[in-house]
């Protein structure tokens, strides 16, 4: 036998080496934890409040960039340190945000990339051959049910239905979840529903 293994002792290294192979190419975001609350980094949430200071770096010290006037808007957490949540909108603007005005309530924001484009036809099942429920405007947030790679299952005021998930901005394309804290947000956010 070359190399004087044993045949289960080669097969044992070489699932061993694929193992750590596998773990080596996995996503980067499937891997961290956050430092301070031991949950995934990057990870959405949602602002707690209608005024939010999004500051230059993790202290009260620092310079406020920029103030958030929209409780249930979807962030990013890229980063941890201590109390302070490193966040990105949208838009991609970054900056550091006190992690009591966040909020594990998940939302989503529809195709906010389409500022002035057309409404997205939610649905009263997970098919484009279901009956339409609703037209919803880019920038509208829906609080976020379910996904399954292809099919969100929204809701807000007035609304409930699903939307694909490549409309959205606030979930992961690469994640599904079963289900998610169901919302029910208090603005008005639909554009118009279809009869």
């Amino acid at each position: 036998m070359p190399l004087g293994l044993s045949m289960p002792r080669r097969i044992a290294r070489s699932f061993a080496l694929l193992a750590f192979v596998a773990a080596l190419a996995a996503p980067a975001h499937a891997q961290q934890l956050g430092s301070a609350s031991g949950l995934p980094v990057p990870r959405y949430v949602s602002l707690k409040s209608d005024r939010v200071n999004l500051r230059e770096g993790p202290s009260k010290d620092h310079r406020t960039t920029w103030i958030f006037e929209r409780a249930g808007l979807p962030v990013e957490v890229t980063a941890e340190f201590e109390t302070w949540r490193k966040v990105r909108d949208s838009e991609g603007s970054e900056g550091w945000v006190l992690h009591s005005l966040l909020s594990g309530r998940r939302t989503a924001l529809v195709t906010p990339w389409k500022k002035d484009g057309p409404a997205v036809t939610l649905y009263s099942k997970p098919s484009e051959t279901s009956s339409p429920v609703a037209k919803l405007e880019p920038n509208v947030i829906a609080g976020i049910r379910s996904c399954d790679k292809i099919w969100c299952r929204v809701n807000g005021v007035g609304f409930d239905g699903f939307i694909k998930q490549g409309d959205l901005w606030g979930v992961y394309r690469t994640r599904s979840s079963s289900r998610l804290a169901a919302t029910c947000l208090t603005r008005r956010t639909v554009s118009y529903v279809i009869s």
